[in-house]
């Protein structure tokens, strides 16, 4: 079988996908992190491979940006390919000055500007959370390879460029550790199908500090944040 955005079969796609934004990302650790990686999906350059990991069978793929996009190939992994688990790995802008260049933080829950929830038809606001099960597995591998990593909330916006540029001092006031564009919908679409959903993140610049990684060093140096998603496998 295929859909209009995966060209997968059935069968092609593991139980669990990391999900990078970036199809670039996607492909560099298919070359980098697996064993016999195979090309599942190239439609619209949505780059994704399966392979195996530390002797475990693992997929990842592109989702691109925004919750929109990442609702489309979420939905398909869950509904059609029966996948098991997503596991979110993206960059993150820091909203909290403990959260450094190159830290990890692992979504506990999300909050959001998106209507996305909307369609739940629900008469109040949905709290989009992680699986614990992951978490728990995900900050134990941090603890264990020494790396500087934070848990808690964070903010999805539907807003790259936003007209209020002083709104994310509100969410950071808040308490949320960093924005990103997709967690919020990654969570809602688990809980409706009944999976496990996670996202593990990398501050790549700083709201407080304006410091900012390269295109380059977002695509292949975010090693850290790759090795605790495949350790979940």
């Amino acid at each position: 079988m295929s859909t209009p955005h995966n060209d997968a079969n059935l069968g092609d796609i593991a139980k669990t996908v990391l999900l990078p934004g970036d199809p670039l990302r996607a492909k560099y650790i298919a070359e980098h992190f697996l064993e016999n990686p195979k090309q599942f999906n190239k439609t619209r350059n949505m780059f994704g491979f399966t392979g195996t990991y530390k002797g475990k069978e693992v997929s990842v793929m592109g989702s691109g940006m925004g919750q929109a996009s990442l609702g489309i190939y979420v939905s398909e992994l869950f509904k059609f390919y029966g996948v098991e688990q997503v596991i979110r790995i993206g960059s993150a802008g820091a909203y909290s000055p403990d959260c450094k260049i190159f830290d990890v933080v692992i979504a506990q829950g999300a909050c959001t500007n998106s209507n996305f929830a909307v369609q739940y038809q629900l008469d109040g606001t949905f709290s989009a959370i992680s699986s614990y099960d992951l978490l728990e597995k995900a900050v134990a591998k941090a603890k264990e390879m020494g790396v500087r990593y934070h848990v808690g909330n964070i903010y999805s916006s539907d807003l790259f460029y936003s007209a209020n540029p002083d709104i994310w001092k509100k969410w950071a006031d808040l308490g949320c550790l960093c924005v990103e564009m997709e967690s919020y919908a990654l969570f809602c679409l688990a809980a409706q199908y009944h999976k496990k959903a996670l996202s593990i993140l990398t501050i790549s610049d700083s709201f407080l500090t304006s410091e900012v990684t390269t295109a380059e060093q977002r695509e292949k140096s975010f090693t850290n944040m790759m090795e605790i998603a495949l350790s979940l496998a």
